[in-house]
């Protein structure tokens, strides 16, 4: 089993978002007992609460269920539950190096790292730039190409 989790910095926004995707996506492709999926945010503002709504009426329009989803903090304990930590920006990627400096097995890597040719680097806060579009544009691909580089490196 292939454990993903998917961090910002509130997840409210783009980690749920990412872990609704990802989780349609492996939903899709018949690999609910291949991959398991979660998120979780940098802080701890919004613990309990449920994605933002801007993330809800996206994942709404594209029929994504987002059921159940609730904000929780990262833990360190995450290094040892998770074989992939997918951060959506750099400060993500600094924020957990400072939670747990030890990689361990587990492979911390920007979302955007996985689009060949990606004309973005980190993904966008709709909490503050207010375009939810784009950034499922850019969750959504950097999903699918996640996807495809666990498939073919684990050979699922």
């Amino acid at each position: 089993m292939i454990h993903v989790l998917f961090v910002c910095l509130g997840n409210i926004c783009r980690s749920p978002m990412a872990e609704a995707i990802f989780r349609d996506l492996v939903n899709r492709n018949n690999l609910s007992n291949a991959i398991k999926v979660d998120s979780g945010g940098i802080g701890n503002w919004h613990v309990g609460e449920p994605p933002h709504e801007g993330t809800r009426k996206i994942l709404d329009k594209y029929h994504i269920n987002y059921a159940g989803l609730k904000a929780r903090q990262v833990s360190k304990q995450d290094w040892d539950d998770f074989d992939y930590i997918i951060a959506m920006d750099d400060q993500n990627i600094k924020d957990l190096y400072q939670i747990n400096s030890d990689d361990g097995h587990v492979r911390i890597a920007k979302l955007m790292e996985f689009v060949p040719e990606a004309k973005e680097e980190n993904i966008p806060d709709p909490y503050y730039t207010g375009d939810f579009d784009y950034t499922y544009e850019l969750v959504s691909k950097g999903c699918g190409h996640l996807l495809s580089y666990i498939r073919d490196n684990h050979n699922i």
